[in-house]
């Protein structure tokens, strides 16, 4: 807890101010708290550190000799939504500075001001981004509506996983999560944000082959106002956006070769350019990447970049199959059980003997998503106090009359099978795909949609 309340409580500052009496005050007091504070006497200086860095809170003087500080909230709100602004006034222009709170302000103080005013300002603030961050964190987990991750397991291997990535997680350091779709990447991405000291930070999570090519870089770094057709507004970007937190790269090996030049470049560097603008900017942000596919290989084909890939694979963490640990398959089937039953208001009890039997028989080339989403169904559709047989998919415990070419059912239903199949009997995705004639972006969203 105590690492927790450190970390919330330091926040990047901005100070705007013509006078530099008020500039050095303030700026002593907030790093004395532990801020890192920036302070300019002027809009034009305001604006170009605004355009370089992210930051949480601004201090703005409305009155800058010649120039009007609220000029300035619309520029913040454009840049870096995230950012609070509070006006600094005097006694003679509160009603400016409510009019400033009308068009986006957060709050102002007023001249002359304590140290203990500008202390308890801060800490609202602090409690207001927490929120923010916090309200984040439920709506993405809302979103997924899939039962909490327990990172306990039986199996020897998943042990020594699951270890490793409780102590890269205190590190700064790049980690490269690598194994079959479905074997749990995502969960021990968002796992090793939670571990480390900058969960109270935001974790932003791009899936490369979801973005078409030409957007992902837009996605990552973010673009101006005309940079592209169709780009009607400023846009921050992921990477600006979890300032402070964890950026999740899933599927990196998607990623297409002018895009993991720039993204090299950020991880050296920690400098990248929105697109439409020269102006660079500097964001502290961690690395985690995930990938289902070879990458050694991909770099000897020249379709991933060797100097990206040594920058990832600083801890390389790989997620065994499914198959590979069927002692956990029951406790985890008995998990997702229990989670779906309270999610959809059931009792059912736990599994037949002859269900027990073929969950743990079957290979699951879906992973562990594929084992929750069959546990899912299972629940909805079933009506007796286990799980029998005639509630799982055909694929998993097969029946007389499962569905053939010819039959009167949908393709959709035909699709799923012959995918689950081919899946089943190959070694990689890259098999599978090459098997059924189509890329591997195209039979990664066909897992998506039949939770394969």
């Amino acid at each position: 807890m105590k690492r927790s309340q450190q970390q919330t409580s330091s926040l990047n500052i901005l100070v705007v101010d013509d006078e530099t009496n008020i500039r050095k005050t303030l700026s002593y007091c907030l790093a004395v708290e532990g801020h890192t504070v920036i302070a300019v006497s002027n809009l034009v200086d305001a604006i170009d550190e605004v355009r370089r860095r992210s930051f949480d809170m601004a201090f703005v003087d409305l009155k800058l000799r010649q120039e009007n500080g609220m000029d300035l909230i619309p520029v913040l709100a454009a840049e870096s939504p995230w950012t609070k602004t509070v006006i600094i006034t005097a006694h003679g222009s509160i009603e400016s500075a409510v009019e400033a709170i009308r068009h986006g302000a957060a709050d102002y103080i007023q001249k002359p001001f304590t140290p203990d005013q500008v202390r308890l300002l801060t800490q609202r603030i602090i409690r207001i981004r927490e929120l923010e961050n916090e309200i984040t964190v439920l709506k993405e987990d809302m979103q997924r509506s899939n039962p909490e991750t327990s990172f306990q397991s039986k199996n020897v291997g998943m042990r020594r996983v699951i270890e490793t990535a409780k102590k890269a997680a205190a590190s700064e350091a790049i980690v490269l999560l690598r194994g079959e779709s479905g074997t749990g990447k995502s969960a021990f991405a968002r796992a090793i944000h939670q571990w480390s000291a900058r969960t109270a930070k935001p974790m932003a999570v791009v899936a490369c082959p979801s973005v078409p090519a030409d957007l992902l870089e837009s996605e990552l770094f973010g673009h101006v106002k005309g940079a592209f057709t169709g780009a009607v507004r400023d846009y921050p970007g992921r990477i600006a956006v979890c300032e402070g937190g964890t950026l999740f790269l899933d599927e990196i090996a998607d990623m297409a070769l002018p895009v993991q030049a720039k993204l090299l470049r950020f991880i050296q560097d920690r400098e990248y350019e929105r697109l439409g603008e020269a102006t660079p900017r500097r964001a502290d942000v961690r690395i985690i990447a995930a990938t289902n596919a070879d990458l050694d290989k991909r770099v000897a084909e020249g379709r991933f970049r060797e100097d990206l890939f040594y920058r990832l694979n600083v801890i390389s963490l790989t997620l065994p199959p499914l198959r590979e640990r069927p002692e956990d398959i029951l406790p985890l089937a008995e998990k997702f059980l229990a989670h779906f039953c309270r999610a959809n208001h059931k009792s059912i009890f736990g599994f037949t003997d002859e269900v027990a039997a073929a969950l743990k028989g079957y290979r699951w080339p879906g992973n562990v998503r594929e084992l929750r989403n069959t546990i899912e169904r299972a629940v909805i559709l079933g009506s007796g106090e286990q799980i029998g047989k005639v509630d799982l998919p055909e694929n998993i415990a097969p029946a007389a009359g499962a569905p053939a070419i010819g039959d009167r059912v949908p393709l959709s239903v035909i699709e799923e099978l012959h995918i689950r199949r081919i899946l089943a009997d190959t070694s990689s995705l890259q098999e599978a795909a090459d098997v059924l004639g189509m890329d591997q972006a195209t039979l990664w969203r066909r897992r998506k949609a039949y939770g394969i």
